[in-house]
């Protein structure tokens, strides 16, 4: 019941990701925490409860303010992955080990 309570709360003030896409040549991502890894093929952000990982080439990371990222670049790939759980989990998931 707890969960179903702070997902409501975290859409009701708008906390969740909210991701934007043109094409494949630019993401806006609006709530993100910060960026955990980053070079020219591939990054990883810390979003709400996400993981956001990110694949493709030339990558840049443009415009950091106020909880909101520009990503540009040729993007193949999205992936999202929910945070949380054990040190184990975090630790498996910053290894890239799936």
């Amino acid at each position: 019941m707890f969960n179903r309570i702070k997902e409501k709360g975290l859409d009701t003030f708008y906390l969740n990701p909210q991701i934007y896409f043109d094409c494949n040549r630019e993401l806006l991502i609006e709530n993100c925490k910060r960026i955990e890894e980053y070079n020219e093929i591939f990054m990883r952000l810390v979003s709400g409860t996400l993981y956001i990982q990110i694949w493709g080439n030339d990558l840049r990371a443009y415009d950091f303010k106020s909880k909101g990222l520009v990503v540009r670049g040729k993007i193949s790939r999205v992936e999202f992955i929910e945070r949380g759980g054990s040190k184990n989990e975090k630790q498996h998931i910053r290894s890239g080990k799936n």
